[in-house]
């Protein structure tokens, strides 16, 4: 699968710790500009890109958000709309997304752009030759706006195929502000430091941790984070390819680091059953509701968190804090998801839109918004609403290439992205039983060797 050919995950996991400690402490800064432009550009709600005048013409986008994040994307494509005259559709896709696009790539109606979460999913539409590479505009926007990384990433086979418009920094731990007060809990930097809280937090009578098993990647996450710091980024770039096996020793002691909360007794919400049948927005929202005695006291995702918890009464950089996955090994580790736009139908409308969606211009709309972080190195930091996003989004661009993508989006779509079956199903099977670290490793090595070919 196409990876991106990064090093330095240390420099970067020091400079995202920085930024999000930094404001972990500290107030949001609430729905102001923020004072001091830092992103290096000039998008804003102004114009640096020129868009063709498309009137009369139509296009349908596909993605797989839902919620306020589908909400939100709809008034970039308003944006665009407005600016170009074409008609914009927002077609709701599900999971694997590339099993939906092949459904409606067999009934002759694909859509005109889709937004692929996983590299190994644009490799596929490109082995089957759904996607189209991007035109001269795209490519120069992207060259522009965007680091050698996240442009590596949307390529294949020397071609540029997608614009990745969302990040995700998929390193963080939010936790419910009250409860730390009342426990006495303090930020954690290492794993033992995380236990140690977490004991904190239980005896203080909150669960410590809620978790959103019912999707599978979720629980990748969770493995990706402990993994890279643990066992180094040599080591998870050879295992994100399949180079090294997952019966790998360094896999064992992994999934044994992960048991020491998995399968502690009541430190997971619900417990493992109630923690299978937890999706990923209420694994959120339960934690910063419920007062005094929400159902956790800590919940483990990204940065996107923020949009679930817009969804409750609790305030980002007051009630709802936030601080950087924990070292595991010499280092905290830095975790990068994304979403690209990826042309099925060409067209000179869909190159606009890949164009404008490479543009500081589209991500300054999304970003004011908030749960959101862009890539592009030229949306202006003051887009951000509040001090949190605006440290997390600094942080990520500070980072340039020194991050590893999300290991199971690089890996072939039958193992790493889809639901019930591989990585996904094992690692809730884990969650199950999280003293069968043997079974386990089997289980993985196997449907792995299946999906890779090797």
């Amino acid at each position: 699968m196409a990876t991106p050919r990064t090093r330095g995950a240390a420099r970067a996991a020091a400079a995202l710790a920085a930024g999000v400690l930094a404001v972990s402490l500290t107030a949001c800064g609430g729905d102001d500009d923020g004072g001091e432009d830092k992103g290096g550009g000039t998008g804003g709600t102004g114009t640096t890109v020129t868009l063709p005048q498309l009137d009369g013409e139509s296009l349908e986008v596909a993605a797989v958000w839902t919620g306020a994040e589908q909400a939100n994307f709809k008034k970039v494509l308003a944006e665009f709309e407005k600016r170009t005259g074409a008609k914009v559709t927002f077609v709701p896709a599900q999971d694997p997304i590339i099993n939906f696009l092949g459904s409606k790539i067999a009934g002759g109606a694909p859509p005109d752009v889709a937004l692929l979460p996983q590299p190994g999913a644009i490799r596929q539409a490109v082995e089957r030759n759904w996607a189209k590479p991007l035109g001269a505009e795209a490519r120069a926007e992207l060259a522009k706006n965007y680091s050698p990384g996240w442009q590596d990433i949307g390529t294949v086979d020397g071609k540029q195929y997608g614009v990745y418009y969302k990040a995700a920094n998929k390193s963080l731990i939010w936790y419910n502000t009250q409860v730390f007060e009342n426990a006495g809990a303090a930020e954690p930097k290492t794993w033992d430091e995380l236990l140690t809280t977490a004991r904190t937090v239980y005896d203080s009578g909150v669960t410590p941790f809620s978790v959103g098993g019912a999707d599978g990647w979720t629980l990748t996450d969770w493995f990706e984070n402990v993994y890279l710091s643990q066992a180094g980024p040599e080591k998870y770039d050879q295992l994100a390819k399949h180079e090294i096996k997952w019966t790998d020793p360094s896999v064992k002691e992994a999934l044994t680091t992960l048991a020491e909360i998995w399968g502690k007794k009541d430190y997971v919400a619900g417990g493992a059953s109630g923690a299978l049948q937890t999706e990923f927005p209420a694994s959120v929202t339960q934690t910063f509701t419920g007062g005094d005695q929400p159902k956790a006291g800590m919940v483990y995702e990204g940065d996107f968190v923020q949009v679930n918890i817009g969804e409750t009464e609790a305030k980002v950089g007051t009630d709802a804090k936030v601080f950087p996955f924990p070292a595991v090994g010499d280092a905290p580790p830095v975790v990068s998801g994304g979403d690209a736009a990826v042309i099925l139908r060409d067209s000179e409308a869909a190159q606009a839109l890949a164009t404008f969606l490479a543009s500081p211009d589209a991500a300054s709309v999304q970003a004011k918004l908030g749960g959101y972080l862009s890539p592009n190195k030229n949306v202006p930091n003051s887009a951000y609403p509040n001090e949190v996003q605006r440290k997390m989004a600094k942080a990520l661009i500070d980072a340039g290439d020194d991050f590893r993508f999300d290991m199971s989006d690089q890996a072939p779509q039958a193992f790493g992205g889809t639901p019930g079956k591989g990585e996904w199903k094992a690692l809730q099977d884990f969650l199950k039983n999280p003293g069968d670290v043997a079974g386990t490793q089997a289980k993985l090595e196997a449907d792995a060797a299946a999906a890779y070919g090797n």
